[in-house]
């Protein structure tokens, strides 16, 4: 099967929800999509640390070019470093 339709603008959560549950997504193209981490996990600890402002900079700029906050990225770096 083709893989030609684009998949409809929503204007809401719930519609795309119902969408998604419903339809057959194998007729779509869904190769301009990006994978998403969800995170479950309380943040219930703090940290406070100093650092060069280039670095926060390039972190932020890094962060934004990812579509996410500059604090999810920290985490998100930290636990790759640590999972290697």
């Amino acid at each position: 099967m083709s893989k030609d339709k684009d998949l409809p603008l929503f204007s809401s959560d719930d519609e795309a929800e119902e969408f998604v549950g419903s339809a057959d997504l194998t007729g779509y193209d869904l190769s301009a999509l990006t994978p998403t981490r969800f995170e479950f996990s309380s943040k219930d600890a703090r940290v406070n640390m100093r650092m060069p402002a280039e670095l926060l900079e390039q972190v932020k700029a890094t962060a934004a070019s990812k579509g996410m906050p500059y604090q999810r990225f920290i985490r998100q770096a930290l636990e790759q470093a640590l999972h290697r």
